[in-house]
């Protein structure tokens, strides 16, 4: 019935002690952020600058393993890309996986 000198003096708690128990769910935010948040925006990031880069020739592979070359690039987030000789299927910008061989961009025509 009686609390021992060590519970009473335990039972007391100071203010430092309340914000102490945060610091173990604040670092581990803080590791969360790093190894798994940062690395997805960075990604996304350099996906959105290859999509955007996207030019007539380019050969590229969309997410459904498709192989084909850029005939067409449109304003509205779609791209042309003939997968055979002279069969041409529409594919959505955000779709393309990876880009296997770019081509040079055409140097204007001197004068």
């Amino acid at each position: 019935m009686f609390a021992t000198p060590a519970y009473a003096q335990a039972a007391g708690g100071s203010a430092a002690g309340g914000f102490a128990g945060f610091i173990p769910i604040i670092l581990i935010f803080a590791i969360m952020y790093f190894l798994m948040i940062r690395p997805q925006q960075k990604k996304i990031k350099q996906h959105q600058a290859m999509v955007a880069a996207l030019r007539r020739g380019d050969q590229i592979v969309t997410q459904g393993g498709v192989i084909g070359k850029v005939t067409k690039v449109k304003e509205d987030g779609e791209i042309e890309v003939e997968i055979a000789p002279e069969v041409k299927i529409r594919v959505v910008k955000s779709t393309v996986a990876q880009v296997l061989s770019k081509t040079e961009p055409a140097e204007a025509p001197k004068a």
